[in-house]
């Protein structure tokens, strides 16, 4: 039986429930499970009568399983299944959609269907003696890697998380601190959404970004617990996303005297840039799947299950920048901000294949690039809080871009079935087309390979490549975008952006070094 090394066993303690992505090379074949843990590990190697000996957990009291990440019913998540125990001493995963019940050991259920479940095996690793998790390969791919492995919530935290005070900041973005009030509700009096594509475009047309956030948090638990059971974009007359998402008027205004001066100033607009990043990286998570849904209507589950997690892992983000501006006493919304980053939006709002290469295998993995330099000039600073955040952000951010890798790889798979297999369509010069086509300039370095790589970006995909987009092209897109936009939109469009309020540095951080930071979300655009 062929196996794959997932982690040491100390690193899935501290949840039950853990997303493992896996990835074959050289295929480029992705592969989503479920990580189970049904009880606390008490032991330790101490307790092994044979440190040699491999150990079958389904027995024993680690309780450790795998199985598919969605139900074979229809696909829905399995990361929120209730876990019951029957007479039989079976231990079955009920997913939240439908209620179809599937055995952990065998992926049987009584409805007659079954999933694929794996067999896991701890290993002791005969250098340093550390209990490790094996499990049996799939099928259908060689040379499987990890490629992300991740707790699936708070809510499965072990031990559970103490109740939240609700003007604290936690770390996984649950409670948006420093917020400004609203008094509309999360869900709507008036006619409240039902499926995903309408909370897409009820989040999309928030303005509000603390009520953003709060419905983003809402949206997403309920489509993994299984109270929206219905995505919505097969129907006839499915909601129509804006072509620009608005923000609120007091957004555009800089507030005098709330920045502080000197290395917290420089500090401060760097985080709100960022904050502003992160907003607008929401409403692109839930555009993609409110405007690309409708015009794909064979989009499998998955996909709306992974950019409803980037959305929550966006929101997330947001809410942990704007609490450490909290500390420089630079509320989000003081500084101005621009909509750079929705000009590749609307550059790429016909095609999915081009807004999966350009957003997130061009601008977010510049992200990856640039990241950890911003990272070190933060620790550089002394600002460990600071630090810890962006961490946080980086390793999410390399999950986000491997997202973005395996949509784009199964888009030209699907181009390939529908010219009848005659013509292979290669995922690198498929993205390096895409970028001749909807980038202007060239996709510049230095390259973070080592987390380009886990993402599924080799070299071949970015080195030497220059966008080739005429410049009339893109001013005549934007222009027809402006159009249709709200008047306070236009106005905001035209505002002093991020990048420009750093020109002039005072004391403290190189901000040359905090402006290219940005450029991966910075539209440039040579004339």
């Amino acid at each position: 039986m062929n196996q794959i090394h997932i982690s040491p066993l100390q690193s899935i303690l501290s949840h039950f429930r853990f997303l493992l992505t896996l990835r074959s090379e050289p295929e480029g074949t992705y592969h989503s499970l479920i990580i189970f843990r049904l009880s606390p590990s008490t032991s330790s190697t101490s307790d092994l009568k044979d440190e040699n000996e491999d150990r079958n957990l389904s027995g024993n009291k680690h309780q450790i399983y795998v199985m598919e990440a969605t139900c074979p019913h229809l696909g829905a998540e399995m990361s929120h299944a209730d876990i019951e125990e029957y007479d039989d001493s079976s231990v079955v995963a009920v997913c939240p959609w439908h209620r179809y019940d599937f055995d952990l050991k065998t992926g049987k259920s009584e409805t007659g269907l079954k999933t694929c479940t794996y067999a896991v095996q701890i290993k002791l690793d005969p250098i340093t003696s550390e209990e490790q998790i094996w499990m049996e390969a799939p099928l259908g791919g060689t040379s499987w890697r990890v490629v992300e492995l991740r707790p699936v919530s708070e809510e499965f935290a072990d031990p559970p998380p103490l109740p939240s005070d609700p003007a604290s900041s936690l770390i996984d973005g649950t409670v948006a601190p420093y917020a400004q009030a609203t008094a509309e509700p999360i869900v709507p009096t008036e006619n409240p959404p039902k499926t995903l594509m309408e909370w897409a475009v009820l989040i999309l047309n928030t303005a509000n970004p603390t009520l953003k956030v709060e419905r983003t948090r809402y949206a997403v638990h309920a489509f993994r617990t299984g109270t929206i059971t219905t995505v919505g974009n097969k129907v006839a007359h499915p909601p129509v996303p804006p072509p620009q998402p608005p923000r609120e008027t007091y957004m555009n205004i800089v507030e005098p005297g709330k920045i502080q001066s000197g290395k917290r100033k420089n500090r401060a607009v760097m985080l709100h840039a960022l904050a502003n990043i992160e907003q607008w990286a929401v409403d692109l998570a839930w555009d993609i799947m409110a405007r690309f849904g409708p015009m794909h209507k064979d989009l499998p589950p998955a996909f709306f299950s992974d950019f409803t997690k980037m959305a929550l892992d966006e929101s997330k983000h947001f809410s942990l920048l704007r609490a450490r501006l909290s500390s420089f006493s630079t509320p989000y919304g003081s500084l101005p901000v621009h909509a750079s980053l929705w000009e590749s939006a609307s550059l790429t709002s016909r095609s999915l294949l081009s807004r999966l290469a350009i957003i997130h295998l061009v601008h977010e993995a510049r992200g990856l690039d640039v990241n950890p330099k911003t990272i070190e000039k933060f620790r550089k600073a002394g600002d460990k809080e600071s630090v810890d955040v962006l961490e946080i952000i980086h390793a999410d951010e390399v999950t986000h871009v491997t997202a973005g890798h395996r949509w784009f790889v199964w888009m030209c798979e699907q181009q390939m079935k529908k010219n009848g297999g005659e013509q292979v369509v290669d995922p690198i010069e498929a993205f390096r087309e895409e970028v001749r086509q909807c980038w202007r300039g060239d996709i510049k370095g230095p390259f973070n390979v080592e987390d380009r790589e886990k993402a599924g970006l080799s070299p071949e995909f970015y080195e030497k490549l220059k966008g080739e987009m005429p410049y009339e092209d893109v001013q005549a897109t934007l222009k027809t975008q402006m159009s249709v936009l709200p008047l306070e939109m236009k106005k905001a469009s035209q505002m002093q952006t991020d990048t420009e309020a750093m020109e002039g540095n005072g004391m403290g951080m190189d901000m040359k070094d905090v402006c290219d930071s940005l450029t991966h979300v910075k539209v440039e655009y040579e004339s």
